[in-house]
């Protein structure tokens, strides 16, 4: 089974055309020659799916606040996060990966120190939050979260880089107050 969460992608031209009619793509947007280098650079969040805002109170707030924690406690510049809708993500999914539907998100790395950029869809990600008996909030900031750590390297295609993974997820989680997402599988294990 093909895993419904988000794979590292690194783009060949980091600057690519417009996904859909309007839309600003991910792209790194730190410029490497910046005075104050790229790791000075603090990535922004773009909502471009009106929906994120009615689904999640605060929703600037609370994810600005995770990115941040998650980075500063894995080490890494902050991403660029783009709340967008199934159809952006869709497109993303196939141009990048082959693979022509959407996901929940997708991580993208920038390398040469900038930060990178996290991408969701908004239709998945509230299906599967409702399907799990979840708030939509719990369930973006758990796939933030899960798009910050394949920002720094780790990956969920073994048993154990999952569970490593879940763990780090579980601990990160705890210190934004959002329950573990992994404690209802654990529990019937």
């Amino acid at each position: 089974m093909e895993p419904r969460s988000s794979t590292r992608l690194t783009p060949q031209n980091p600057h690519l055309p417009p996904v859909v009619e309007g839309m600003h793509p991910p792209v790194c947007l730190a410029d490497p020659e910046d005075p104050l280098g790229p790791g000075a650079f603090s990535g922004d969040i773009l909502i471009e799916d009106a929906r994120w805002r009615a689904a999640v109170p605060g929703l600037e707030r609370r994810l600005q606040r995770a990115r941040d924690m998650a980075c500063d406690a894995l080490g890494l510049a902050y991403p660029n996060v783009l709340l967008s809708s199934d159809r952006a993500v869709r497109r993303l999914n196939h141009d990048f990966r082959g693979r022509n539907k959407p996901t929940n998100v997708l991580t993208f790395e920038a390398g040469q120190g900038l930060p990178g950029d996290i991408v969701f869809g908004f239709e998945t990600v509230r299906r599967e939050a409702q399907a799990a008996s979840r708030p939509v909030a719990n369930h973006l900031l758990h796939l933030l979260v899960h798009g910050a750590l394949h920002l720094a390297g780790h990956d969920h295609h073994e048993a154990g880089e999952a569970r490593r993974m879940e763990m780090h997820e579980a601990r990160l989680l705890s210190r934004l107050g959002v329950p573990n997402p992994w404690a209802v599988r654990e529990a019937r294990s």
